[in-house]
């Protein structure tokens, strides 16, 4: 019998926003979760993280036959294409501005969770109410932190909590962190945001 997961999703416009940007793929039985935050500071962030959960999708049908080879490889490679076909969708719609999206991807294969993230989307590795991992924003508060010009409590608070250095959409290849935990147990949770 093979492990399963309990899943599930929500996503909410928000106070002052009239379209969600956000987009997610919630696909436990294939063990892939994916969620996408449209970035509100430009236009059409629904565009971006929509084009970033298909192309992700695509390539993992296309590639998991039943398990994804080297499952770091294929996250940063799904990601990269993602961020290529968000510029190939602008082109092709005649969009004013290239959407942007931040992005989190988790893959379990083997009792092992593979992440990659670009941005400020997040994911939270937990196990019986201890943080085992997170991963860390790509933004300007999270650099001042680790220079030790900000405290962590100042994450939330911040007056430039929402700059980026990095996303999908942007001029520049985005840079994308992976991460990995070994040793899944049940009862742990992964919380992707």
């Amino acid at each position: 019998m093979g492990v399963t997961y309990e899943s599930a999703s929500k996503s909410h416009v928000g106070m002052v926003r009239q379209v969600n940007e956000d987009a997610c793929l919630d696909l436990p039985e294939n063990r892939l979760w994916v969620v996408a935050d449209g970035m509100g500071g430009h236009l059409y962030g629904e565009v971006a993280a929509s084009v970033a959960v298909q192309t992700i999708s695509q390539l993992f049908q296309q590639q998991a036959t039943p398990y994804v080879k080297k499952p770091e490889q294929f996250l940063q490679r799904a990601i990269l294409a993602a961020h290529e076909a968000i510029h190939q969708q602008r082109q092709k719609q005649g969009l004013s501005e290239t959407p942007r999206t931040t992005i989190v991807a988790c893959l379990i294969q083997h009792n092992t969770a593979t992440w990659a993230h670009c941005g400020d989307s997040r994911l939270y590795w937990m196990r019986g109410g201890q943080l085992l991992a997170r991963t860390r924003d790509h933004s300007h508060v999270e650099s001042l932190i680790a220079k030790g010009m900000a405290l962590p409590s100042e994450r939330a608070t911040h007056p430039d909590r929402n700059k980026l250095h990095n996303c999908l959409g942007a001029d520049t290849p985005p840079r994308v962190d992976i991460g990995c935990g070994a040793g899944m147990l049940p009862g742990d949770v992964v919380l992707l945001c």
